[in-house]
């Protein structure tokens, strides 16, 4: 065998031998993934119809680590990502089933207020929780209901009845789902504006303990001998597009907030403060503030109640941008935030 057969031999070797160990990593790596997408399904419980049901879910978990994964591997963001109770859902069917909040036909684009109780406020402190003063009950999921304005109202409504009164009591969305009406629609998605006048016009809502959260809409089923549990006069809204007026609001009470929560890295949010640049301003999701502050490096942050469970964030909250040069604040979080009134 001459020279040139046996380098052609060498290299064909070679090239298989590369080809092989691709092949075997992939293999391995994919039933790795297998395994781990397994290990999430018993964690959550979720069982597939079949199969092909399987397959596509599982296809759709490997693309949601590989992101996840990669994103943290790049170091470059402050804040990070996990696997969480939505890996097998892909950006349409995950916005499609909890991100449902459309703008409203009578939000003004403008920063005029006829009333804001906290315009005058000169007195902020530097940072403030209201979990720390107790106004704040335990993170809630919303499920697979488009809820999340029926929970950011019961938030705002929980805080300031605490504030008021000094009794922190577990409120019922499952109320607001099923007897808010208009252009509200219960698990279709709604308006904290409406939550807040449906409460006070009927003086008042039920305990989470009377009126248990369904998940799914139900007959409205208001009786009046229990539903003064929390009472509220009214609502106001904070002047759109203002963080610093924000801030004068959330010092004094937890506040109701629209934002764009449609990235999917705020998918995935685990920990740290979040601070993206393609974040839209478009409100799709209803949360509450419940504070603000600022981190050890000197970021000044909210400190935002989500409805999405523990498994999702730090333990159910995540932490904002606050201050940034765009006025209408990161994902839109200043544009229509509203407060009740007691």
């Amino acid at each position: 065998m001459n020279s040139f057969s046996q380098n052609h031999y060498l290299i064909l070797f070679l090239v298989l031998s590369v080809w092989t160990s691709h092949v075997m990593s992939r293999r391995l790596s994919e039933a790795c993934t297998s395994e781990r997408h397994e290990k999430w399904m018993a964690q959550y419980g979720r069982v597939y119809k079949d199969a092909a049901e399987k397959e596509k879910r599982f296809q759709v978990f490997k693309n949601n680590v590989h992101f996840i994964e990669s994103f943290n591997a790049a170091g470059d963001k402050p804040f990070n990502l996990s696997i969480n109770q939505f890996a097998d859902l892909n950006d349409e069917e995950f916005k499609a089933l909890l991100i449902n909040v459309q703008k409203k036909a009578s939000w003004v684009e403008t920063s005029t207020q006829t009333s804001f109780r906290y315009e005058s406020v000169t007195k902020i402190p530097a940072t403030i929780d209201w979990r720390k003063r107790g106004a704040v009950t335990p993170i809630k999921d919303q499920g697979r209901c488009g809820s999340c304005w029926a929970f950011s109202a019961v938030a705002a409504t929980e805080g300031i009845h605490q504030i008021t009164t000094g009794k922190l009591v577990p409120l019922s969305e499952q109320e607001l789902v099923d007897c808010v009406k208009g252009e509200s629609e219960g698990c279709i998605g709604g308006y904290v504006d409406d939550a807040f006048e449906f409460i006070a016009k009927k003086g008042g809502i039920a305990s989470e303990t009377h009126y248990p959260y369904k998940g799914v809409n139900k007959t409205c089923k208001v009786k009046k001998e229990t539903h003064g549990v929390a009472e509220i006069k009214g609502y106001e809204k904070v002047p759109s597009n203002n963080e610093k007026a924000l801030l004068k609001a959330v010092a004094n009470q937890p506040v109701s907030v629209y934002i764009d929560a449609g990235t999917h890295a705020f998918k995935y949010y685990s920990s740290g403060i979040f601070n993206v640049r393609n974040c839209g301003t478009d409100p799709n999701h209803a949360v509450a503030v419940v504070g603000y502050g600022k981190a050890l490096d000197g970021s000044k942050y909210w400190l935002v109640k989500n409805s999405w469970g523990t498994e999702w964030g730090e333990r159910g909250y995540i932490r904002i941008k606050r201050d940034i040069r765009a006025k209408e604040g990161l994902c839109g979080i200043a544009k229509y935030p509203y407060y009740p009134t007691a």
